[in-house]
């Protein structure tokens, strides 16, 4: 079905309908004075509100893996509201989020097989280290209650997210959140343009071993990292890297978190990151694609270990105080069983795996255009990143998303880097075109 036979959302919209919306991680004076509608989507493309097709350059915001407009999935959240619209999440189920419970478990590493539903990767992320403090607790230590997170990343907006989160921009404003320290980032110049991977920067997962010398291992609770950090601009971990962060926290008593919120669901060319670069957590979170973004949810897939742990005290006790009213949601879990049968029937992880060096190839053609001082890449997943202005950091890269849109394509730029990932549908022709729009706009920037 063609989407301009389909009803299209009233775009006309009010001095006051602008006003009482506080849009997110927005510019809400510039938005406002200039709003950027979209009022449909089908396959790779959103429709603006003057008519006009926009490619998706980032499926959305990294959710939207099978493109748009899905017929599959919009017929089984109908289904689902038709039959229950919703269940109570304490004490009672409904069969659709046991079976999706078992696909997600499918899907991951050896080990991995218990899941958590949330109504987001922030809830995931909150969720995962919750269950870290309350497993050592558990654990007769209930001392190790420090989280680690990672300068550059981002694991939602929740407390204990932007706690161990690495982004100046989310945590300036609130004040003291959890206790919490970090690791280094990983970007280093020694590795401009590398082509997946980077050859450089495995020692700065030992940085760990400073924090276990600052704090002592019976105080930490747990790791938290993005295999690659999405947010700050695309971030590959360096060979060996996640390797070593693996050993460490073996070696003392620490678990290991991945955020695969952005990862998850064949981003990285498998199904999740820890997949394609060979390291199993204890626990994972995961959100944005699991459902293609038609409902939201997240999840939380942990070790049997730290499941059993939790089961104590009497059979009808509840063993862990935490949930979400809308865990598990029955829409959300009907459009995650979907999303999933779609990703199987198209083989769509492999697909990406197949096309990865094909984006490589082009993202990496950018080099040498005015301002392009590093491209990163990884999957169907690039970063490039750009010079900023003197003075005026994350004004160049505004520009670029602004022109861009102009041009019909929708990137995402997070301070002067350009962040792309297009749905796992996408053709080697609308990846030429879609790196030639860049081009055409890099070349045209101040």
């Amino acid at each position: 079905m063609n989407v301009r036979d389909l009803p299209m959302a009233d775009a006309s919209l009010t001095r006051a309908q602008l006003d009482a919306h506080w849009v997110p991680f927005t510019g809400n004076r510039q938005f406002k004075a200039q709003p950027r509608i979209v009022v449909g989507a089908e396959g790779c493309h959103y429709i603006a509100a003057d008519g006009r097709k926009v490619f998706d350059g980032l499926s959305g915001l990294w959710t939207c893996g099978l493109g748009h407009g899905r017929e599959e999935i919009a017929q089984a959240i109908a289904s689902q509201a038709r039959t229950l619209d919703y269940a109570p999440a304490f004490q009672f189920g409904h069969p659709t989020s046991f079976r999706l419970a078992e696909r997600i478990v499918g899907k991951m590493p050896a080990g991995l097989d218990r899941v958590f539903f949330t109504g987001s990767g922030s809830e995931a992320a909150d969720t995962a280290l919750k269950m870290a403090r309350a497993y050592w607790r558990l654990k007769a230590q209930p001392g190790k209650t420090l989280l680690v997170g990672r300068a550059k990343g981002y694991h939602g907006v929740n407390f204990g997210g932007i706690s161990v989160g690495g982004m100046v921009g989310n945590r300036k404003l609130y004040g003291e959140g959890v206790a919490a320290d970090h690791l280094p980032h990983t970007l280093l110049a020694a590795n401009a343009f590398s082509r997946g991977q980077p050859e450089q920067g495995a020692h700065l997962a030992d940085e760990l071993l400073e924090l276990i010398a600052l704090h002592d291992a019976s105080n930490i609770a747990a790791v938290i990292v993005e295999p690659v950090a999405g947010s700050t601009g695309v971030l590959v971990p360096p060979k060996g890297y996640l390797q070593r962060l693996r050993q460490i926290c073996d070696k003392h008593g620490i678990l290991l978190i991945f955020d695969e919120v952005i990862t998850g669901f064949g981003r990285t060319g498998s199904a999740f990151a820890a997949q394609t670069f060979g390291v199993t957590p204890v626990l994972i979170t995961c959100a944005k694609a699991l459902t293609n973004a038609a409902v939201p949810m997240g999840a939380v897939i942990v070790k049997k270990e730290i499941y059993e742990t939790m089961m104590q005290g009497p059979e009808n006790a509840i063993e862990l105080y935490h949930g979400y009213t809308y865990s598990g949601h029955p829409l959300a879990a009907a459009a995650a069983v979907a999303t999933l049968d779609l990703f199987k029937a198209e083989g769509l992880f492999q697909r990406a795996a197949e096309l990865a060096p094909y984006w490589e190839d082009a993202a990496h053609s950018l080099k040498g255009l005015p301002n392009v001082i590093d491209i990163r890449n990884i999957g169907l997943v690039v970063g490039i990143e750009l010079e900023p202005i003197a003075g005026k950091p994350a004004a160049r890269g505004f520009d670029a998303f602004l022109r861009a849109y102009q041009k019909n394509v929708l990137i995402r730029t997070t301070g002067d880097t350009i962040a792309m990932s297009p749905p796992l549908i996408v053709e080697k022709k609308q990846i030429d075109q879609l790196f030639e729009t860049v081009r055409d706009v890099l070349k045209t920037l101040p």
